[in-house]
């Protein structure tokens, strides 16, 4: 057998030569090639012509809903089950949020995505200093369960699944939910969603936190022990490469990160005694969609065997689906423009497919207005209809994985399995993600990288239409945006003016309290929190008690 591959491969590269020769050679003496190089938005290079010769070590690619799963985690891809189309959504008051979330899931959206403001975000409340010209503005403002029911009023948590980008104070918004969820009479062996809690990728890129990483990190797990108990059908994390992307990580920098943090929280998981086979078959994860569309849809193809088999070989797992990622798509907000902003509908679409060709399970399309504002209803149905035209109109859903055995794809898959592994290498040296990211290690290698991409497009070897190249003098369509006045801060003010004035004040200071011991104790502190959240207790006021328990972080300088 193997002297049959060796001749096989043997009489692929003489095959190729013969070609370079006879065919290739002469038109390139006649008319060469547009560029001495070709090169991804990785900054990668490019070859003319991938054959056999570049597969000849990857083996048999196997079959969907088989371990590796390179193929994809279902044999039936999307003829069994399309993507959920989840929009992202979030801005001004929670009516403001809780009527877009109605319009868009009257519109075909079959999951939500609530995004925070950014006062939310860092565990502030809207009456904070802090938060002066920021509440509603980037997401929905919240700073109490009354905001939280007012938001969800009419959706019915049990039948519908949330997705909540919130990190640091991610298990205040996992109480609220979960509260919510029981004043709607919901069952919690039914609810499912997820709640972002990401806090790595805080510290590596996004730059949202409160707390120091361990007690961070020990935050994150606690919701991990408390769902795997409680609500078994939630995902208590996302893993998300989408903002490492954001920040500038090149796709294979995403993928590593990514994966390796998630190894992180498996492994601080096993030390709290959890199973891997109870809790990992829910973490999911989340990507970005960039441009660069084959390279893209072998990262995808790339995470599913890099985390089947570390689940593996390093955790001993046995359950086939600890072994399959789960992963929620996002096309790339940094890739919009504010010039020629419709041109943005082409790039989400483009971006969109390269998701769906990798087989996500979830999908939210960028708006074409986000570049300039949050997106107006109009633009947000566009977006959606992105999806639902890929999913009825293209026929690429028709068959699994059908980019498979490509020797394009497939080299490139290869290559990110093995530069993904390399980055592993490297982290554990540090003696862990945690670690690594105390020393700086991903942060400064997101940076260069941001730092080159940036030079090659000032040098015009990346080429961004209509920023620079196919530039125009006069923009040809202007744009409605969605304006958020400071209308929106008296509102939340007056709400929680009220809040504070009709709450059982002892109950509230009893459970802050009570969730000040637990966290000293080094207690679960998610029934503390869910006590505090039912008593009208705020964002802020938890924070606050935890961080009196925990400190705060600063970040050093790298």
């Amino acid at each position: 057998m193997a002297t049959e591959i060796k001749e096989a491969k043997t009489a692929a590269e003489a095959e190729k030569q013969r070609w370079e020769e006879e065919t290739l050679r002469p038109v390139l003496e006649k008319r060469p090639e547009r560029k001495s190089s070709f090169e991804g938005i990785s900054l990668e290079p490019v070859d003319r012509l991938y054959t056999e010769t570049d597969t000849e070590d990857i083996g048999e690619i196997g079959f969907p809903g088989e371990y590796p799963y390179r193929r994809g985690i279902h044999p039936t891809g999307y003829r069994g089950k399309l993507w959920t189309m989840r929009q992202f959504a979030g801005f001004s008051s929670p009516e403001e949020t809780n009527r877009r979330f109605k319009y868009l899931m009257e519109q075909g959206q079959t999951g939500l995505s609530v995004a925070y403001d950014l006062p939310a975000l860092m565990g502030l409340d809207a009456d904070s200093p802090l938060s002066e010209g920021e509440v509603g503005k980037c997401g929905v403002a919240v700073s109490s369960l009354a905001d939280f029911e007012v938001l969800f009023d009419g959706i019915p948590l049990e039948e519908v699944t949330v997705s909540q980008t919130i990190n640091a104070p991610a298990p205040i918004f996992l109480a609220m939910y979960l509260v919510v969820a029981e004043k709607q009479k919901a069952d919690f062996a039914k609810i499912s969603g997820t709640l972002q809690n990401d806090i790595l990728k805080e510290y590596i890129a996004q730059k949202e936190w409160i707390y120091p990483i361990k007690p961070a990190m020990k935050l994150v797990i606690d919701t991990f022990e408390y769902c795997s108990k409680n609500v078994p059908k939630y995902n208590p994390i996302s893993v998300s490469g989408y903002h490492i992307r954001e920040a500038g990580a090149t796709a294979l920098q995403e993928l590593a990160f990514t994966l390796r943090d998630g190894v992180e929280y498996v492994q601080y998981g096993v030390d709290r005694g959890m199973d891997v086979d109870e809790f990992v078959p829910r973490i999911s994860f989340f990507f970005n969609a960039h441009n660069d569309f084959f390279e893209e849809i072998a990262k995808y193809r790339a995470a599913r065997v890099v985390w089947a088999q570390t689940m593996k070989e390093r955790f001993g797992a046995k359950d086939p689906r600890t072994m399959q990622m789960r992963f929620h798509t996002q096309t790339a907000g940094v890739s919009l423009t504010v010039q020629q902003p419709l041109n943005n509908i082409a790039r989400v679409a483009i971006q969109a497919l390269a998701g769906v060709l990798g087989g996500t399970q979830s999908l939210h399309t960028d708006s074409y207005d986000e570049a300039l504002a949050l997106p107006t209803d109009e633009a947000a149905l566009i977006a959606l209809r992105t999806q639902q035209i890929i999913a009825e109109e293209t026929g690429v859903a028709n068959t699994v994985d059908p980019l498979g055995g490509s020797y394009y794809i497939e080299s490139l898959t290869q290559k990110m399995i093995d530069g993904c592994l390399d980055y592993f290498d490297k982290i554990d040296g540090f003696g862990g993600m945690v670690e690594a990211v105390e020393a700086g290690f991903p942060q400064l290698e997101i940076q260069e990288s941001a730092y080159q991409y940036q030079k090659a497009v000032e040098r015009s070897e990346q080429t961004i239409v209509g920023v620079n190249k196919y530039v125009m003098e006069e923009e040809t369509s202007k744009v409605d945006i969605l304006q958020i006045d400071e209308t929106v801060r008296d509102h939340q003010l007056l709400r929680l003016e009220h809040v504070k004035s009709i709450r059982d004040r002892a109950a509230v200071a009893d459970s802050l309290d009570r969730l000040k011991l637990a966290a000293q104790n080094n207690e679960n502190t998610m029934p503390f929190i869910i006590r505090s959240v039912a008593a009208y207790a705020t964002v802020e006021e938890i924070c606050v008690a935890l961080r009196d328990v925990y400190g705060i972080y600063e970040e050093p300088a790298f």
